[in-house]
């Protein structure tokens, strides 16, 4: 059953109290409606206080229409009479002035109201929107009629309405002037005031201006739809235009041949032989065919960016001479619904019909990342869409010669769908690259540089741990900028010919002077800024080519590499995770048996790897370095890791713990991955103790779930192959057992506080053999070392007794400069180093000592 609510009628207390609101002298010239309604619910507060505000100021907006017609109604009928009084006061003076009957014009009454002028309102108002909105139609209008009329109100000077389906603004002001605000922007005056002050010409220019900006708005009307109607196929063509641009720029992937082969691909022959195992189909799909066996249909490439996926998918179809279809993934996403999904199958379609061939997708995990994390219905089209054409490549017999390969650096986000056989079916993984594979990269890069014969590619090698494909090649690019800057600018090797030929020399334009000598070698090297900029200007403002005498100087040198790698970082070190210490062996002093069994367990496996495979030692020891701090834990495994020229990780042990649940063993987790990519690689937990206590029954959080991830991680199903784990802790025995069993951490190696002789390698070492600080004559750094003050120093303390002494030869000399004494050399003496004692004291305490020396003597049982 429909219930039908009729509107509510207007209240006749609030019509009446508007009226008086319109009356009063709160109202001033204009009406706001919102004012009004405002000033209502205050004044009448009782009656409309509870009221909403919208809902009010509609319902008086009401009630002021209803007034407004009223009133309009009224100042009509006030005009009819007048007008009928005006025509009968007109007829009587007509009768009485025969003789005048022609001169209609002198009266101002007639020039006010004439003769033919519509009693109805609205047929005016009608017609004056007809004439707007129809300027091509002709009415046939009498000259002498004003284009709308009204009557001049003294109750009301200035009134404004805007009537419904038009844009008209009509006003009248206080002098009794009528204003027509048109659409085209014409202001019409037309004198209504009753004076009589206006005479026949004023009024007959007046109206002749009207119709005269009347015929000219016809005119501009007509023009403007004329220039539209021809403007309308322009816009077409424009568009039409814009539309074929579109498609020019979606056009499909072009064909190409690359040009790269598998010798511009160094360092990866093991990966290049399992590549070529999977391609046999490709020019030989009998053998498959004859098996009954599907051939394998693609492969995924992953590793960190700058390991060469790319190159190696190019030198794939260059080496096999297939065309390449290479497709960034982020042109198959479109922002039209179906029009990404529709792009992928006109890829494959492309690349059946182009058969045989290679498709590679570069950084495909940009459109198929894992379906029930996307934020987005698309993105889980695009990954459904690409794994049905790859499927349609195994049910069609005739594309076996389609290879798809794959690219990207985040495995880990890819859809598990898209992982499995059938499609991507074998991921080869390109890591950082070892010594050896450095080794062999830097000899592909090189092929076509200006070396000298003797160039030793192993030990720039080296020198260049954490460095990726793309890093090296950076690296040669810079040392042929550091070979240019050597020999043709600061050498000034280049000047000798221009000079000859008749131009300036730096030194001429600079005014050092001309008969300086221009050195033939490169020890000139340290040149005025000013010098060295005129050189540059100079030799780019040259036109002519270098003589090809000179060009035979150019040769890349090993000192320019070695200058180059300070200005290039490598990708692992600019990642901010893997860092390549700068510790070596000379800055360590003593610990012999600790550096020898470091050895055999960290640097002998990378670099005798066929001996320990033969005795079946394929999974790395762990290594714990336990003893009081300050020992040398932390330096020998920096020391290490430059020795061996592997990556270096260093994890601080709180560092991964994490507030949210899942976060620390993600960050656990993190870190292997990286060391796996990175291999062969060294991770170093330093103060391991707070990263695995010891777990108890009652224990259950974060620190638990570290331990179990930690456990895992090092010895779970994954092999970590050559990635080593050293720890370092000087309270290992709040450890977790699990940690330090064989297959783990399962080496632990004391690193106690150093005997005498040991004091004594400590002190030359950080010393410099007495050369930096300078030592005077009467220091003896043995007596220093076997001195009781020492005992119970560890290398930390050594360290600070050199600076407390340097400290105070500084303090005496600074006292000297003060006093207007001779300044000498600071040297440090031997009772410099006995203030040095007062001040420093042994960092571990007795009851320490104790206790590791029970540690050790637990250790060697």
């Amino acid at each position: 059953m429909r219930v039908r609510v009729r509107p509510r009628a207007a209240d006749p207390r609030l019509k009446q109290r508007v009226k008086q609101y319109l009356a009063s002298s709160r109202c001033g010239q204009y009406v706001d409606i919102g004012i009004l309604a405002s000033d209502l619910q205050k004044t009448y507060s009782a009656d409309y206080g509870r009221r909403k505000r919208n809902a009010f100021r509609i319902q008086v907006e009401k009630v002021f229409e209803i007034i407004s017609n009223e009133k309009e109604h009224e100042d009509l009928t006030v005009l009819e009479a007048e007008h009928v009084a005006k025509k009968a006061r007109h007829g009587e003076d007509k009768n009485e002035t025969a003789g005048s009957a022609t001169d209609i014009s002198d009266d101002d009454d007639d020039d006010d109201y004439p003769e033919d002028l519509s009693t109805n309102h609205m047929n005016n108002s009608l017609l004056m929107l007809y004439k707007k909105g129809n300027p091509d139609s002709v009415l046939a209008t009498p000259k002498t009629e004003p284009v709308e009329t009204s009557s001049p109100m003294q109750t009301a000077p200035q009134r404004s309405t805007l009537s419904s389906g038009s844009c008209a603004v009509t006003r009248i002001s206080e002098g009794g002037w009528f204003i027509d605000k048109t659409p085209g922007g014409k202001d019409f005056f037309i004198d209504l005031s009753e004076d009589g002050e206006g005479d026949e010409k004023k009024l007959t220019s007046e109206k002749s201006t009207e119709f005269s900006v009347l015929e000219s708005e016809k005119k501009s009307t007509k023009g403007k739809r004329a220039k539209r109607k021809k403007e309308v196929p322009d816009v077409d063509g424009e568009i039409n235009s814009i539309l074929l641009k579109g498609k020019v720029t979606s056009k499909r992937p072009e064909l190409y041949h690359p040009s790269v082969k598998f010798e511009d691909v160094g360092g990866n022959d093991e990966t290049l032989k399992e590549i070529c195992k999977m391609l046999i189909h490709v020019h030989h799909p009998e053998v498959y065919n004859h098996l009954g066996v599907v051939p394998p249909r693609g492969f995924l490439l992953h590793g960190p960016p700058g390991c060469g996926k790319t190159l190696l998918a190019q030198a794939i179809a260059g080496e096999l001479e297939l065309p390449m279809l290479k497709v960034a993934a982020t042109e198959m996403v479109s922002g039209v619904s179906g029009e990404s999904e529709q792009k992928l199958r006109e890829l494959f379609e492309q690349a059946v019909s182009n058969a045989p061939c290679v498709l590679f997708l570069d950084e495909i995990d940009a459109i198929t990342p894992k379906r029930e994390v996307a934020s987005k219905d698309m993105e889980r089209r695009i990954v459904a869409q690409l794994l049905t054409c790859m499927d349609d490549l195994n049910s069609l017999a005739a594309t076996a010669q389609v290879l798809v390969i794959g690219a990207t650096n985040r495995p880990d986000s890819l859809d598990p769908a898209l992982r499995r056989a059938g499609r991507f079916d074998r991921e080869i993984c390109l890591g950082i690259p070892d010594e050896a594979a450095r080794e062999k990269i830097l000899q592909t890069l090189c092929r076509k540089l200006k070396l000298p014969e003797s160039f030793d590619f192993l030990h720039l090698a080296r020198l260049t741990p954490g460095y990726v494909g793309a890093d090296l090649m950076a690296l040669c690019r810079e040392a042929a900028i550091c070979t240019v800057n050597r020999v043709l600018i600061k050498s000034g090797k280049w000047q000798k010919s221009f000079v000859q030929a008749g131009g300036n020399t730096a030194e001429e334009s600079v005014g050092i002077g001309t008969e300086i000598q221009v050195e033939e070698d490169a020890k000139q090297l340290h040149l005025p800024s000013k010098v060295e900029l005129q050189r540059l200007l100079d030799l780019l403002k040259k036109q002519d080519p270098l003589p090809e005498e000179q060009l035979q100087t150019l040769c890349i040198e090993m000192n320019d590499f070695i200058v180059a790698l300070s200005s290039v970082q490598p990708s692992a070190k600019r990642e901010g995770f893997v860092t390549i210490p700068d510790v070596t062996w000379a800055d360590i002093g003593a610990l012999e048996d600790v550096r020898e069994e470091l050895t055999m367990a960290i640097l002998a496996p990378v670099r005798n790897p066929e001996q320990f495979k033969a005795l079946g030692l394929t999974t790395p020891a762990g290594v714990l370095l336990a003893g009081p701090p300050g020992c040398g834990k932390t330096l020998l495994a920096k020391a290490v890791a430059n020795e061996s020229g592997l990556n270096f990780i260093s994890v601080k042990g709180p560092e991964l713990l994490n507030m949210y649940v899942g976060e620390s063993e993600r960050a656990v987790r993190q870190v292997f991955q990286r060391a796996r990519n990175s291999a062969p690689c060294v991770i170093f937990f330093d103060e391991v103790d707070a990263l695995c206590p010891r777990r108890s029954d009652r224990e259950s959080g974060a620190s638990v779930r570290v331990v179990n991830q930690l456990l895992t991680e090092m010895d779970g199903l994954e092999n970590r192959k050559q990635v080593f784990i050293m720890a370092a802790t000087n309270r290992p025995d709040i450890i977790d057992p699990a940690i330090l069993r064989p297959g783990r951490l399962d080496k632990t190696l004391y690193v106690g506080l150093p005997p005498p002789e040991d004091r004594l390698a400590i002190l030359k070492t950080i010393t410099k053999d007495g050369t930096r600080p300078p030592l005077d004559t009467d220091v003896n750094l043995e007596e220093i070392a076997y001195s009781q003050h020492c005992d119970c120093y560890t290398g930390a303390d050594l360290s600070a007794l050199v600076r407390e002494a340097s400290i105070c030869a500084l303090r005496q000399e600074m006292a000297l400069c003060d006093s207007k004494s001779k300044k000498g050399e600071i040297r440090i003496s031997h009772k410099h180093f006995e203030e040095a004692f007062r001040k420093v004291k042994s960092s571990v305490s007795k009851k320490d000592q104790i206790m590791y020396e029970e540690l050790r003597q637990s250790l060697c049982r």
